[in-house]
């Protein structure tokens, strides 16, 4: 298993959402488990030098590989849901998506302040998602240490934003 044949599961939904926009569906890779192991050991290899003190995932597609990396690396789980879904009291973070406007919510105790947080989502495109839960992170006192993702839109500005607000590009297994 390589990045290109990763890349091969990976389908492309034209005009969803939205007309114009071409969805990149992961979920062809949930039914291959020697694609799936490749990517978390591709995730897990890339940080397993760094001190991480937890692991943030974003709703929905990004629960599902966050979850499994956070295990391999043996480190708490954090999920940051849409508006409504956690059940205690969350701290809540509006944004810009490239086809409408959105919120994400954490609880509020989720980490403790100074932790170092890895943020991991399934695809990388404009980046609001991804600040937004940046933006998270750093309400609850949190360093966000680095970002992973699965697929990166490298045509789509979400790079660059990271780069500019972090310092630093984000790690992917596949770019578009």
């Amino acid at each position: 298993m390589n990045s290109e044949s990763i890349k091969q599961l990976i389908r492309s939904v034209p005009d969803f959402p939205k007309p114009g926009i071409v969805f990149k569906d992961i979920t062809p890779l949930l039914a291959h488990p020697s694609a799936r192991n490749y990517i978390v050991d591709s995730i897990v290899e890339y940080y397993t030098t760094q001190a991480i003190d937890a692991l943030v995932a974003i709703e929905a597609r990004g629960f599902i590989f966050g979850a499994l990396i956070a295990s391999a690396m043996k480190i708490p789980f954090i999920p940051i849901r849409k508006e409504g879904k956690l059940p205690y009291k969350t701290i809540q973070q509006r944004y810009e998506l490239e086809y409408g406007q959105s919120c994400l919510e954490v609880h509020e105790d989720a980490l403790k302040a100074g932790s170092r947080v890895l943020i991991h989502d399934d695809l990388l495109a404009t980046g609001g998602t991804a600040l937004a839960a940046a933006q998270l992170i750093e309400k609850l006192g949190g360093h966000v240490f680095d970002f992973s993702f699965i697929v990166n839109l490298s045509f789509l500005p979400g790079e660059k934003l990271i780069w500019e607000r972090f310092s630093k590009a984000p790690h992917y297994v596949i770019n578009y």
